[in-house]
């Protein structure tokens, strides 16, 4: 069986055609739609016109009802607030659709076949352009009352919300002033090479960016009580990163005036598919 996966994000829609050994057959990108719910729907079709599936697993961001299908609010795609996603695009193609959240699908990811598969309670933060989180419990995420389990985003820290200080541009914005540069000429690969060539200015801000997130870790440690972190997005891929979120934790249980279990952090397995095998992982447990 193959199912079309359909990731969509603020800059582009990533789709690719995965059976149910999660193999990859296709794999597409286009621009992402941002006018109206019209040019949404018809984006979609097309790309399943496209391919030959038996279904569509749609990862979205903003608050959704997965068990419904419902989009119930989302920042990016307003047009779609309300409107039941899952059963317009089962009229138009005529195929089962199923419709999740982007970082609960990355979760769901890790859970059932990535980084979380040896423990029951596991979180999950995704860092890109915005915070993506999850919270994995019993194997499956944990979505509360109105779908907002897990949001870390934008819990406050230090009267603003999270996502202010720890998405990726938060961070290149914060090198760009200390360096006296545009944002414009700072790109997270050559805030990277400045880290591994060991520059004081890139290695104090990575420290202190990773503090912020370590210090929302064992806040969620207190909450939540999970079994390990897995963090993804691009910036997981940098051993640099990971290892100063470690630092920074570890110095918190240090300084803890009660002994505390350390709590595993790791970087997701899926990176960049997450989001798709995530999808894909739902649409075949609905």
């Amino acid at each position: 069986m193959k199912i079309l996966a359909v990731d969509i994000g603020g800059t582009f829609i990533k789709y690719a055609v995965i059976n149910d050994s999660v193999k990859f057959f296709q794999r597409g990108k286009i621009p992402t739609p941002k006018g109206t719910r019209a040019e949404f729907f018809n984006t979609i079709e097309e790309i399943f016109k496209s391919v030959e599936v038996s279904g569509i697993a749609l990862s979205m961001p903003g608050i959704i009802d997965a068990e419904r299908g419902i989009c119930i609010k989302s920042n990016a795609f307003s047009y779609n607030n309300g409107v039941n996603v899952a059963k317009v695009l089962e009229n138009i193609c005529n195929v089962k659709v199923t419709v999740e959240n982007d970082a609960n699908c990355a979760a769901f990811a890790e859970a059932k076949s990535g980084s979380l598969t040896d423990v029951e309670d596991g979180f999950v933060m995704i860092f890109g352009t915005s915070i993506g989180s999850a919270f994995i419990k019993g194997g499956d995420i944990h979505r509360g009352k109105n779908n907002l389990a897990g949001e870390v985003a934008f819990t406050f820290l230090e009267g603003k919300i999270f996502e202010s200080y720890c998405s990726v541009p938060a961070l290149l914005k914060d090198y760009a002033q200390v360096k006296n540069l545009s944002t414009e000429n700072i790109n997270g690969k050559d805030f990277f090479k400045a880290v591994n060539r060991k520059e004081n200015d890139a290695l104090a801000c990575l420290d202190k960016f990773t503090r912020q997130i370590a210090y929302q870790l064992f806040n969620i440690q207190m909450l939540l009580d999970p079994e390990k972190f897995a963090i993804g997005g691009g910036i997981s891929a940098q051993d640099s990163f990971i290892n100063s979120i470690r630092a920074n934790l570890e110095k918190i249980y240090a300084a803890s005036p009660v002994e505390f279990p350390r709590v595993k952090v790791v970087p997701c397995k899926f990176r960049n598919d997450a989001n798709l095998i995530g999808a894909l992982f739902r649409w075949l447990s609905n």
